[in-house]
């Protein structure tokens, strides 16, 4: 079974259906900018709900006090970092808050993969998106996918999730090129960015649960 994320979650209702179709982490977007962030108040209502699903926090080059202010209102598991930290700064973020962390590491081409070691290194998580396009305002969330076969037949130390451009009717293809068992989705189930829409959730889910993964998983006991 692959492991899905659904990420960018800001109501109640979509976020119910997520965990009611079985979602495996769920995630929450501290960045104003993004179309999908809420405040820590909300967060935390959200998390609430989310049962035994991951609580992913995304955050993007987030200061020490963002992160303490978000960290002091909603209990998560897991710390998404999708900005241009260092390796060093992922090491600073891990130490400082105590908690596992997950860096996005956008690829385009073959280059982008030389900078995976020094993460990898780090990081408990990886997770591999796609290089937003020239003048994009967000790092991930944009719609668009990469070369999945540039992560053909790789194995990680770390459990990797991948993203970009996914929804129902791409995954298994990217899931059979790739062999990741965590998959994350945010606009292949929306209707409008930061409209999350409950029957794409499911059909993602359902999709996702019945493919198999090759690469480690990790995740809360069920």
């Amino acid at each position: 079974m692959v492991r899905a994320k659904i990420c960018g979650l800001s109501e109640p209702a979509t976020l119910r259906a997520a965990i009611e179709a079985g979602a495996d982490a769920v995630g929450f977007v501290f960045y104003p900018p993004s179309p999908r962030a809420v405040d820590p108040a909300t967060a935390a209502a959200l998390a609430a709900l989310a049962g035994d699903a991951l609580r992913v926090g995304l955050f993007v080059e987030p200061e020490d006090k963002t992160l303490q202010d978000v960290l002091e209102a909603v209990p998560l598991d897991l710390l998404q970092l999708h900005g241009q930290e260092s390796p060093q700064r992922v090491e600073e973020i891990r130490n400082s808050t105590g908690l596992p962390v997950m860096k996005a590491i956008s690829l385009r081409s073959g280059d982008d993969l030389e900078k995976i070691p020094a993460y990898e290194a780090i990081a408990d998580w990886l997770l591999f998106d796609a290089k937003p396009p020239a003048g994009a305002d967000l790092p991930g969330g944009n719609g668009i996918s990469f070369d999945w076969h540039l992560l053909e037949n790789r194995r990680w130390r770390r459990p990797a999730m991948l993203s970009g451009g996914l929804d129902a009717g791409n995954l298994a293809e990217a899931v059979a090129i790739t062999g990741i068992g965590w998959v994350d989705v945010s606009s292949g189930v929306e209707t409008a960015p930061g409209c999350k829409d409950e029957k794409k959730i499911r059909e993602f889910l359902r999709i996702a649960h019945g493919l198999k993964g090759s690469s480690p998983a990790a995740g809360k006991e069920k």
